[in-house]
């Protein structure tokens, strides 16, 4: 590990201690959430990492199921979430930091300061380990401050109560049923970029002068961060395996941003910078099968079914769900296995 992540593992556990019980007395449940014209919202998501901004979709579709009315601000961290949440046409403010605080101070200091401007109806930590989500949602101000703690009743109630997108529209439904909202048993939205069908049809596009023929395409993505990136001779095992099982479908690797591949480009490929044209492309194929990354949320974000392959991080809170996706624990599930779920998996799709 480099000393640049040695000092950030500490910084975070440092200000994890620091910022724990930010908020924990502050939610009156003897309030009525049902006398209050709810129109000003604030959710606060301060990370950088595509995968985590992509995961907060299921909440923001539930707010705005629960209030279609109202304006949602977003605090944030990075660039991507303009083009994330383009077309959610109730988010009313993005409020980005920078990725790098010190070298651009002054764009920082005003980010925060951005979040006290006005003051919200609703205040909502997205993820209860965040530091700066927590101390967000203390700092701005709000009528109903969620800081996002587990609620021990909803841990035995809903087996996924642990995923990290489900998670928090659980944690929603609860708090406004504590301030007087009828309870919420609907199923918990998936990930959603709300792709326009003007971008599904150009991507189609971007398929078609790939692979040139009428078959159904699988797509593959063979790179992820750290210990979740499989090796170059897993791969080249998983990629034989898929090549012999699937020859009536075409297969194409999309790349990452450092336009490398773990099998050596031996897959016709797909690169762009554009999460959108990313997104609107998998969803042109029939499968995406990745590890767990920012680019695995993406796919289960453009409603495609999506493979989720897992090897070090918890399958329980980050597995791709809805359109008939699937997370792969390949620590106990050979690539036989594998090849087997994935078959199931497109004959339930194409049955």
């Amino acid at each position: 590990m480099s000393i640049k992540s040695n000092i950030n593992n500490v910084r975070r556990k440092l200000m994890h201690r620091l910022t724990k019980n930010i908020g924990r007395s502050n939610f009156d449940k003897t309030a009525n959430i049902t006398k209050v014209d709810v129109k000003r919202i604030l959710i606060c998501r301060p990370n950088p990492r595509l995968g985590n901004q992509l995961l907060i979709t299921p909440l923001l579709q539930e707010v705005i199921a629960t209030y279609p009315d109202c304006k949602i601000d977003l605090f944030v961290n990075g660039n991507a979430a303009p083009s994330i949440f383009k077309n959610y046409h109730n988010v009313n403010q993005i409020i980005r930091l920078p990725r790098k605080p010190f070298k651009e101070l002054h764009n920082y200091m005003k980010g925060w300061m951005a979040i006290k401007k006005h003051k919200y109806d609703i205040v909502i930590n997205v993820v209860k380990n965040s530091s700066s989500g927590r101390l967000s949602t203390q700092f701005a101000s709000g009528k109903f401050k969620f800081f996002g703690d587990d609620i021990d009743d909803l841990t035995n109630t809903f087996t996924d109560y642990k995923h990290i997108a489900k998670g928090p529209v659980y944690n929603f439904r609860h708090y406004l049923n504590l301030l007087g909202m009828p309870k919420n048993n609907n199923p918990v939205p998936p990930l959603n970029l709300k792709l326009a069908p003007s971008e599904i049809a150009e991507a189609n596009k971007l398929v078609q002068d790939i692979v040139k023929n009428n078959k159904k395409t699988i797509c593959i993505f063979t790179y992820a961060t750290r210990a979740k990136c499989y090796n170059l001779n897993w791969w080249e095992t998983f990629y034989q395996s898929l090549r012999d099982a699937f020859p009536e479908y075409n297969i194409i690797e999309v790349l990452p941003v450092e336009n490398v591949s773990q099998i050596g480009f031996k897959a016709p490929t797909f690169y762009s910078k554009d999460i959108r044209e990313i997104a609107a492309f998998i969803a042109n194929t029939a499968i995406f099968i990745g590890a767990d990354s920012g680019m695995m949320h993406l796919a289960s974000a453009s409603l495609t079914p999506t493979v989720g392959l897992f090897c070090v991080t918890d399958e329980r809170m980050y597995a791709p769900y809805e359109n008939n996706s699937f997370a792969i624990n390949t620590t106990n599930t050979s690539t036989a296995q594998s090849i087997e779920i994935i078959a199931a998996l497109l004959n339930k799709n194409f049955a």
